[in-house]
């Protein structure tokens, strides 16, 4: 894989404080900044903070995310974007005072996987999107452990699609991720 520079990507919702130094971007989100559509909660939150680049068909793409998630819905990984009513977000949250690893996929209305990790809490995890014709593979791993697949879901492969970190916190502000190892390359060649 080669590594995307974090000063080429392009800011949807940027945070109010982002620092890139050594080959990393740190970020401390803004109060409020989520990503949902509808579902079940009835609103509509488009404030997330992500950095993108293009994302292709037959590529993947792959970021390590630092975090502590302490506060409710803190939450951080990749964001799959093609318009504020079309995109994936994987990673890790903390919601109901249980850190899960999980991803939403939204088609005009939010869909929400999710399933306990509680030694996924803080520390380094690197996520993985590979994208091939019409569907993500969504994959998640800690450093020294194995991919784990978290989700296989449809993308319209008619659409123009990006991709890159991301981080939100719908309950404070201050939430402080750090991302290193932006990289992107070829599909992967199988699900398992």
């Amino acid at each position: 894989m080669k590594p995307i520079d974090f000063e080429s990507g392009t800011w949807w919702n940027k945070p109010p404080k982002a620092n890139i130094s050594d080959g990393s971007l740190t970020i401390t989100t803004e109060n409020e900044s989520d990503l949902w559509r509808h579902t079940s909660y009835g609103f509509i939150h488009d404030t997330g903070h992500s950095l993108l680049a293009p994302f292709p068909d037959n590529s993947a793409m792959e970021c390590d995310v630092d975090a502590t998630y302490s506060e409710e819905f803190d939450q951080a990984g990749l964001l799959v974007f093609a318009s504020e009513t079309q995109w994936i977000k994987c990673g890790i949250e903390l919601a109901d005072g249980v850190v899960q690893l999980g991803a939403v996929v939204t088609n005009e209305v939010s869909d929400w996987s999710a399933g306990p990790a509680p030694l996924w809490g803080s520390g380094t995890t690197r996520f993985r999107v590979s994208r091939s014709d019409n569907a993500l593979t969504i994959r998640a791993r800690r450093p020294s452990g194995t991919w784990q697949l978290v989700r296989l879901a449809p993308i319209d492969s008619d659409l123009t699609w990006s991709a890159g970190p991301y981080a939100a916190s719908p309950s404070r502000a201050g939430f402080e991720v750090t991302f290193q190892g932006w990289k992107h390359g070829d599909a992967d060649t199988s699900l398992h």
